[in-house]
């Protein structure tokens, strides 16, 4: 069968459900409670490894098994949005995760943590299915406010889960927050089950047909690689920040204690709620001159944070313009490519999301390191050279166009 052979009606709900305010809201909050159980361990690391008895940097294994697994989960399972109904699929993954997150509440030992915190990531990918699916089910030019609105839930649920996760497993244990995580999944599958309406699949492939299919779509548009190459040097220099944020505040000048600088992910809900905005200006406005300036914002947050960042007031301005520029230039990406092939949203969200993953991830990488070896000024020097070399990708797709 053909790799483009798809169904007619792409993707159009079974009867006449719609994409209401409640049920849009409530996608947002499902992407920002299931994005959440990625992180709900990092507070809790040292907690963790005290009771299995384990050094630092054996227990800072099980954050990497969780993220490998959500890379891995997101190619896997989120093109399948596009050849099963996908309240059928969210329904099969939120059960999984449950699953998942029982294995990690009832770990005894270090090896059993590993592998249930694998599968809490591998199978945490309900949020990149539910993203696309508020494109299909939003009305003809309201795409990128459903885009805005169900990113900005996913962006608050990374950005506060480790203040809530420190302070419910601080307080009752490491293991009673992956309990109540469990249950919290548990209570949205039934919940999503009642809410969500059935959509047809778009695509009639076989599933290796599906997987290669992205090659395809990387290779057919220019668009789509321009957007994850974007999206890769974004969330670069956004986990780059926040990679080296809390070791700068505990020094000079600021001593401040984890948990205060824990508190800096609700400054970063603010440029999180600008995502809708964005998406609704994404309806209106031509995306590729919004991504151009949002990428300038984050490239203004590095210059704030170098050269200021002893200020308290430059910071936290720093920490909203660089949440909304990347999460603002993450909406207005998603919004047009979407458009490209309706019936592969799906896979086109997956080509997106794994490339920004991954550029998030190699972050996280120079980030630790620029701190290591340069402190607080290598952190600032390597995330402008990464908001540049995003600017940079941006204007050069102008140029050839």
């Amino acid at each position: 069968m053909s790799s483009t052979h798809t169904l007619q009606s792409p993707a159009a709900p079974l009867g006449k459900a719609s994409l209401s305010k409640g049920l849009l809201l409530l996608m947002a909050f499902t992407a920002g409670m299931t994005v959440a159980n990625l992180y709900y361990n990092q507070p809790l690391l040292a907690d963790i490894g005290r009771s299995f008895g384990v050094a630092p940097d054996e227990v800072g294994f099980v954050s990497t098994c969780t993220q490998v697994g959500y890379a891995l989960g997101m190619f896997l399972f989120v093109p399948l949005g596009d050849i099963k109904e996908r309240k059928g699929l969210i329904t099969v993954l939120l059960s999984l995760v449950c699953l998942s997150l029982i294995g990690v509440a009832t770990a005894q030992n270090l090896a059993w943590m590993f592998i249930a915190s694998f599968a809490v990531g591998l199978t945490t990918v309900v949020p990149q299915i539910l993203i696309p699916l508020a494109a299909t089910l939003s009305a003809p030019g309201e795409q990128g406010k459903a885009v805005g609105t169900v990113t900005s839930g996913l962006l608050l649920g990374i950005l506060l889960t480790r203040t809530i996760s420190g302070l419910i497993g601080g307080t009752w244990g490491w293991r009673f927050m992956y309990a109540v995580a469990a249950a919290a999944m548990l209570a949205l599958l039934l919940l999503l089950r009642i809410k969500l309406p059935m959509t047809r699949p778009t695509a009639e492939l076989r599933y290796s047909e599906l997987l290669f299919s992205m090659g395809r779509l990387v290779k057919k548009y220019a668009t789509l690689r321009e957007s994850a190459l974007i999206g890769a040097a974004n969330f670069a220099a956004f986990s780059i920040f926040w990679t080296a944020l809390s070791f700068y505040v505990e020094g000079e000048p600021y001593h401040y204690s984890s948990q205060i600088a824990g508190l800096f992910g609700l400054i970063g809900a603010a440029g999180a709620l600008g995502a809708p905005i964005v998406g609704r200006l994404a309806d209106r406005i031509p995306t590729k001159w919004m991504i151009g300036a949002l990428i300038v914002l984050n490239i203004i947050a590095y210059l704030l944070f170098g050269l200021l960042g002893g200020m308290l007031w430059a910071l936290i301005a720093g920490v909203i313009l660089l949440d909304l520029g990347v999460q603002g230039t993450q909406v207005a990406n998603q919004t047009r490519i979407y458009v490209l092939e309706p019936p592969a949203r799906s896979r086109l969200n997956t080509v997106q999301m794994v490339t920004t993953f991954l550029g998030g991830a190699i972050g996280s990488s120079i980030g630790s390191y620029a701190w290591h070896e340069w402190g607080w000024t290598g952190v600032c020097c390597a995330g402008g050279v990464v908001g540049l070399t995003s600017f940079s990708i941006w204007l050069i797709h102008r140029i050839k166009k």
